[in-house]
């Protein structure tokens, strides 16, 4: 199932047409400036001020599609690139979508060490993986794929154990169930196909993403504005973990600047006290829609 690479001068994304990955995908498309409407309605969508085409597809459906060059790119969770052992490029990591896949038994039952799932019979919607994890440690077990609902399973008597996302484990413990190993740290990927791509392709790709980069960075940084005396300028510098020298004003108290810079969100408040210590005042601290790195 595979498309010229000449086909269309158009770079086509598959996203997931509806899932746990929809709505943020589609929030960072509009968020680099990518403009459509009615994707709810369609399974392709032309975007109108990119030279985009989106593909709408179940996600289990997406790393194929890109594998075999009907996408270009795709957004998908690696828990399905990985699971479909595809042949894909992974671009980025987005830093949404977060789940793991995760081994769980029933929390009264006798299985709590590796060992004790030989022979036993683990349901799951992910095969491959779990097949992999317990091949590794040299222990056999039974495999019964389930599309849906697969934490009922020990219940019903179908399956000793299970492997399945999990996000929270609120819905393991509303079933009895514990988690005992993780498989997989999983997160929403950018992949690429590895068919070549025409130069004009490539450059689409290239602009796409300086804008996917200077998104996530403005999304993981803060502009942040204080007053300071003059004479605590360099002990504020020392402290503020920015990306290059902060700028420096004057203000009509002439023994006081304002200073402006931008900073990783995560180190804010830890450097706050710092700097209200070395002697700033009056800090604001305001979102970033996007940076050009």
């Amino acid at each position: 199932m595979t498309r010229s690479k000449d086909s269309s001068t158009s770079l086509r994304i598959a996203i997931q047409k509806s899932g746990r990955l929809t709505d943020k995908t589609v929030d960072l498309l509009h968020g680099i400036g990518i403009e459509f409407d009615n994707y709810k309605r369609n399974l392709m969508v032309k975007t109108r001020n990119f030279d985009i085409e989106l593909l709408l597809l179940r996600d289990d459906d997406i790393p194929e599609y890109v594998q075999d060059g009907v996408c270009d790119l795709g957004f998908v969770g690696a828990n399905e690139v990985y699971e479909k052992n595809a042949n894909v490029t992974v671009l980025r990591g987005l830093n949404y979508g977060r789940c793991r896949l995760a081994i769980a038994a029933p929390k009264n039952g006798s299985i709590k060490q590796p060992e004790d799932f030989n022979g036993k019979t683990i349901a799951t919607s992910y095969p491959f993986l779990t097949e992999k994890f317990f091949s590794e440690k040299g222990i056999d077990v039974n495999l019964v794929e389930i599309s849906g609902a697969v934490e009922i399973t020990p219940q019903l008597e179908v399956a000793d154990a299970i492997s399945d996302l999990v996000s929270t484990g609120g819905t393991l413990r509303a079933n009895g169930l514990q988690e005992l190993f993780t498989i997989l740290e999983s997160e929403t990927k950018l992949i690429q196909t590895n068919l070549e791509l025409s130069p004009g392709k490539q450059e689409l790709v290239d602009k796409f993403l300086v804008r996917i980069d200077g998104y996530q960075q403005a999304k993981r940084s803060r502009y942040i504005m204080m007053n300071a005396p003059k004479d605590s300028i360099e002990s504020i510098r020392e402290i503020i973990p920015s990306m290059k020298s902060p700028t420096i004003v004057p203000l009509a108290e002439t023994d006081m600047v304002a200073i402006h810079t931008v900073i990783p969100i995560d180190r804010f408040w830890i450097v706050m006290e710092e700097l209200k210590s070395a002697g700033a005042s009056d800090i604001v601290m305001l979102p970033i829609e996007s940076m050009i790195l």
